[in-house]
């Protein structure tokens, strides 16, 4: 078994794509674990599909590296605020963060979210400046500029001393300074080893772990990741989960199996030693930030305070005209089970019940956040409709607060009057402004309410050229009424298929979201109209036929092709009185109240208690 100071145990942070899950590629692949002729898809510690698709990494994940005598735990985590808290509970397990930074962006938004995480529980960081082969770098000012984070984030004078390793994880070098001779990736294990400290566990003394991560073992179900603080366990052993509250009950448990992660497997291992993060099985039911320990007499171990949520939408029942037809998974029951077993494995998520049955509230950090986890369930074979993201608002000193948050933005200056015009709008002020080397970089104050739908704005007005990044800042005064859609909706009157004879006259009123040959229900938006109010259509109508030949009757006729949303953006273009139906094979949006007459009784009595509050 390993000894304590053998072992290095590293979180790999940094901004969405600096490049952190090629950087533990190319650790994986120094450490000389693989076979020569051993196949290795690129972003191996990218598991998830969804990820893979996205090029970002949205579950923190582990690995390690076996190097020479030592063992170097890497934790690969998520760059993207809303999945945080996957970042916040991985710190209990490290006891170093590598920090990657891009040569040319420097540190962003985000890094600043993820390293402040980490200077708060007095972890030490070793810098990599990232991306050294791409044109135009800048690493002397990255540099500086990672010093004045460090300073802004409090850093102790240890912190602030950080090594710097500059280098590119793609092409496999690195080097001691910015023009120095370019070494091998093993350089960089030997500064995880020679800079990070070793865990602070006692290997003799009653077993303890914290519960930092939650697996899924389709043999041994539950799998409890932690790093062990003290003590062994070993395959057999009689352990104690502590309850969750002061004063609950220990569960016994006997421990299953022992999991090692080494290289991108999962070993069965004979022993878990102190300062060793490993998985063990034969829970029941466990959460993560409990404590496992070898006498149900021991103290539960503290876990890091984690930031509350800021969204929450809606998550219901398909009760469309098409429900059933696409997934598999249709029921409450199932809808609840799915949502309660994420709520499990990430700590973020918040699941309620509403006052209506078959309704849940979901809360998390971010709409991506929520919308990462419909596609899961739409691939796994649900039917559910989601509700546009809501912010939570506060009661504060009687004065209904809502979340704010800093933006950072990086435009050209052509496009900057449109960026300030729409972040105006979107009830933004402006805090700092600076401009280099034609491009502008903005930092504005602006209510959560005012990101969502932001990111697709941004990329149409700046042609793709615009980047941003957020962060949350704080709950403040309500920011008042905010309109973030100007359009209307083309709203279908009739079910069945739509025709094109149909659809032909109904896109000279705006665009389509639907083409010829798909089913369409009565409430259904099958297209936008221009103008802010939503227009009545019927795309079932069909050519009357008669014995007489119309002139010009026989031209083909020509669709548009229809506009196509993913589930993003689908769920941020609705409106309040909107839902997305997202089934494995469709995303279709729709009213939530499908019937016409309904809706405009509804419409009435709401225009009539403005009249009245007026």
């Amino acid at each position: 078994m390993t000894p304590p100071s053998k072992i290095r145990n590293i979180a790999i942070i940094a901004h969405v794509d600096h490049g952190k899950t090629t950087l533990v590629d190319s650790l994986l692949r120094a450490s000389g674990n693989f076979r020569e002729n051993q196949a290795i898809a690129e972003r191996a510690m990218d598991s998830m599909d969804l990820e893979r698709e996205k090029g970002i990494t949205i579950k923190a994940k582990n690995t390690s590296v076996h190097w020479g005598e030592n063992i170097i735990n890497i934790v690969d985590t998520p760059g993207h605020a809303d999945f945080g808290g996957e970042v916040e509970r991985v710190m209990k397990m490290v006891d170093g963060v590598m920090l990657v930074v891009d040569a040319y962006e420097g540190p962003q938004a985000q890094t600043r979210f993820v390293l402040k995480k980490a200077m708060q529980q007095g972890i030490k960081p070793i810098v990599f400046i990232n991306k050294m082969d791409r044109p135009h770098i800048k690493p002397d000012e990255v540099h500086d500029k990672v010093l004045e984070l460090l300073m802004e984030l409090e850093a102790t004078e240890e912190q602030f001393n950080a090594p710097f390793v500059y280098g590119s994880a793609r092409a496999l070098w690195v080097s001691e300074t910015a023009e120095s001779e370019k070494k091998d990736m093993t350089f960089l294990l030997e500064k995880i080893v020679e800079h990070i400290p070793a865990p602070k566990a006692e290997l003799e003394g009653s077993f303890e772990m914290l519960v930092s991560n939650i697996d899924w073992d389709n043999f041994v179900g539950r799998v409890a990741i932690g790093k062990v603080t003290r003590g062994t366990v070993k395959m057999g052993d009689r352990v104690f989960l502590q309850g969750k509250q002061p004063g609950d009950k220990p569960t016994p448990i006997k421990v299953t199996k022992v999991f090692q992660y080494t290289t991108l497997t999962t070993s069965d291992s004979v022993e878990g030693g102190a300062g060793d993060i490993v998985g063990i099985s034969g829970f029941e039911d466990v959460d993560i930030g409990q404590t496992v320990t070898g006498a149900a007499d021991a103290p539960a171990l503290p876990f890091v305070a984690i930031d509350p949520p800021t969204i929450v939408m809606q998550f219901a029942v398909n009760d469309g005209p098409l429900a059933g037809r696409e997934g598999d998974h249709v029921t409450s029951r199932k809808i609840k089970d799915r949502l309660e077993r994420e709520q499990k494995m990430n700590v973020t998520l918040s699941v309620n019940d509403t006052d209506t049955a078959g309704i849940f509230d979901v809360s998390a950090r971010g709409a991506m956040q929520i919308a990462v986890l419909v596609e899961q369930m739409r691939r796994e074979g649900f039917e559910v409709l989601v509700s546009r993201p809501m912010v939570i608002t506060k009661r504060i000193n009687d004065v209904i607060c809502e979340p704010f948050e800093t933006l950072y933005i990086d435009v050209p200056d052509d496009y900057l009057g449109g960026v300030m015009k729409t972040i105006s709008e979107r009830k933004g002020r402006i805090e700092d402004m600076n401009a280099q080397n034609g491009r502008t970089t903005l930092q504005a104050y602006i209510p959560t309410r005012g990101l969502i739908g932001f990111e697709f704005e941004l990329m149409n007005l700046t042609s793709g050229h615009g980047i941003h990044s957020h962060l949350f800042r704080e709950y403040a005064p309500h920011a008042g009424y905010m309109q973030t859609r100007s359009t209307g909706t083309l709203v279908s009157t009739e079910a069945g298929e739509a025709t094109s004879y149909a659809l032909d006259t109904i896109q000279e009123r705006g665009k389509l979201f639907v083409t010829a040959g798909d089913l369409v229900y009565d409430g259904m938006i099958i297209g936008e109209n221009p103008r802010t109010d939503d227009l009545p259509v019927n795309p079932c109508r069909s050519k009357q036929l008669t014995n007489f030949r119309a002139a010009g009757g026989d031209k083909g006729i020509q669709l548009t092709p229809p506009v196509k949303f993913g589930l993003e953006r689908a769920i941020e273009y609705i409106a309040p009185d909107e839902l997305v139906e997202a089934t494995p094979k469709n995303i279709r949006l729709r009213k939530r109240t499908l019937d016409s007459n309904q809706r405009q009784r509804e419409r009435k009595r709401t225009e009539a208690e403005i009249e009245s509050a007026g």
